[in-house]
């Protein structure tokens, strides 16, 4: 089953989407809508896609809508997407507020269509490669850095940048949030542009994540720690680390590295290098959302998920 697909918003991103949909098997796609006339017609002439006049004649054409506008519309529009019961792909974050991510949550229930919230950090290979082997970190440290880019600066840096460190430990971390402390600096937008918080969970686990959009290098990196591992996860090179710990082999080899501490007890250390699939991120989260759809499945990143890591978002932004 071929789902026909529209997207709305035709910016950065949404062109980006606007050409893996096209290219998908998975997807028919029907067209866009953007307010901006003049930016609607230049994507419209210059790819060849159909361009709609409103919003409800896109959603009428369509399976699927994908929300690619500014956060300030998400629930708008995923409100008179869902009211029609087509199936929402929204991009992060998932709307402005928890409450409207609440009543989206609650109008897919009622009129039983699937959503899916655009965190693409779980779709990096580096992240895949590696995931299952996360097994109950408890410490947890994370760095994304990026250099000066104008068009994110509508929104604090923790919604734009941190939101995906964010949802990645909670995507990890199974366990309730239990305290979370912050700061923020304005350096140059009206809203901070370098972030830190400390998330502590009920469980233990500690997660310290820095976000800046002031950086003079891109860097996004994040460290696992757990009991007899140690995995690194470089989102930005698809890179990772994994090292492990074993008790010693009673004759280790030449070769074995061997730890051994003050009681005396001896650990080896071993590395793991897990193979990383070349992908493109955005595609899969868009075919794999299609997969949910098709097999009635529950989505890799579900409204819900989206929603706790806005909320915890807000609780870091409240607490600058």
């Amino acid at each position: 089953m071929i789902l026909k697909a529209g997207v709305l918003g035709a910016g950065h991103l949404g062109k980006i989407h606007l050409k893996l949909l096209n290219q998908s098997k998975k997807y028919e796609l029907v067209g866009f809508y953007d307010p901006i006339e003049e930016n609607a017609q230049k994507v419209a002439e210059e790819f060849g896609y159909k361009k709609f006049n409103s919003v409800q004649e896109l959603i009428d054409a369509v399976d699927v809508v994908d929300i690619v506008t500014p956060t300030l519309s998400h629930f708008d529009c995923a409100k008179e997407a869902i009211e029609k019961g087509k199936h929402i792909f929204i991009e992060k974050p998932i709307t402005k507020t928890v409450e409207e991510a609440e009543a989206i949550i609650k109008l897919a229930d009622k009129y039983n269509i699937k959503g899916q919230v655009g965190h693409v950090e779980r779709f990096n290979p580096a992240f895949t490669a590696v995931k299952d082997a996360i097994e109950n970190p408890m410490f947890i440290e994370t760095h994304r850095l990026a250099e000066f880019n104008p068009r994110g600066t509508d929104v604090p840096v923790v919604l734009d940048l941190m939101i995906h460190d964010i949802d990645i430990i909670l995507s990890v971390v199974k366990s309730k949030v239990k305290s979370v402390h912050a700061s923020g600096v304005s350096v140059i937008s009206d809203t901070p542009d370098i972030a830190n918080a400390r998330i502590e969970f009920e469980n233990g686990c500690v997660a310290n994540l820095t976000a800046s959009r002031i950086s003079l290098k891109n860097m996004r990196k994040s460290r696992f720690f757990q009991k007899d591992a140690y995995i690194a996860v470089d989102f930005f090179e698809k890179a990772t680390e994994v090292v492990k710990m074993k008790d010693a082999p009673k004759v280790p080899g030449d070769f074995d590295m061997i730890l051994q501490n003050a009681e005396g007890i001896k650990k080896q250390i071993y590395f793991e290098n897990p193979a990383i699939a070349t992908n493109n991120a955005i595609l899969d989260e868009l075919e794999t959302f299609a997969d949910a759809i098709v097999n009635n499945t529950t989505p890799i990143v579900t409204l819900e998920q989206g929603t706790e890591a806005l909320r915890v978002a807000h609780t870091i932004i409240n607490d600058f």
